[in-house]
């Protein structure tokens, strides 16, 4: 540009314009993808709030049952681990989908037998104990002191009721669906 076609004054310039289809300072498509992020995080942020409340309510369940366990004599409290091992694989094996409302109604374990899901009544022993640890993400049934949950219940020899106790309610606290 030479400085003889330079404007001689500010207002002789041509003013701020937007580009030729723009119709105001935000354009549609912007504010459009703009909503659609929010919905969708949104929508993320509720299904996980509701996976959450479902996965804490099953935890409470549990650990309910499990203190409950602790004021019976040590042979019935055995059995009482027991019981809520299996109803807890019972209940983990047929874990609802994602998108099952969860309301307000508290969660439970499941307790009748189901000849869809036997597969955990009918297991003992060592494969009990490998479906215990496969659920539960840990060695404790196998190669731990849970063993007697799988495979030594009426053993003569007692075991540590309350090491059994704090790690089954550390593998419950820790439990994942």
């Amino acid at each position: 540009m030479n400085p003889a076609d330079a404007p001689l004054t500010l207002d002789q310039l041509r003013g701020l314009h937007l580009p030729g289809g723009a119709a105001g300072a935000v354009q549609g498509e912007i504010v459009a993808a703009a909503s659609l992020g929010f919905l969708a995080a949104l929508l993320v942020g509720l299904v996980r709030h509701l996976r959450g409340r479902a996965r804490a309510s099953l935890r409470r369940a549990a650990l309910a049952e499990l203190a409950r366990s602790r004021g019976l004599d040590p042979e019935a409290r055995l059995v009482a681990q027991a019981r809520l091992l299996r109803r807890l694989a019972r209940t983990l094996e047929e874990a609802p989908p994602i998108w099952r409302p969860v309301g307000r109604a508290r969660a439970r374990l499941r307790t009748g037998p189901d000849p869809a899901t036997g597969a955990a009544a009918r297991e003992t022993g060592a494969a009990w104990a490998g479906r215990l640890d496969g659920l539960l993400a840990t060695d404790f049934f196998t190669r731990g002191a849970g063993r007697v949950l799988a495979d030594g219940l009426y053993r003569r020899q007692a075991p540590d009721l309350d090491a059994l106790d704090a790690e089954l309610g550390r593998l419950i606290v820790r439990l994942r669906t």
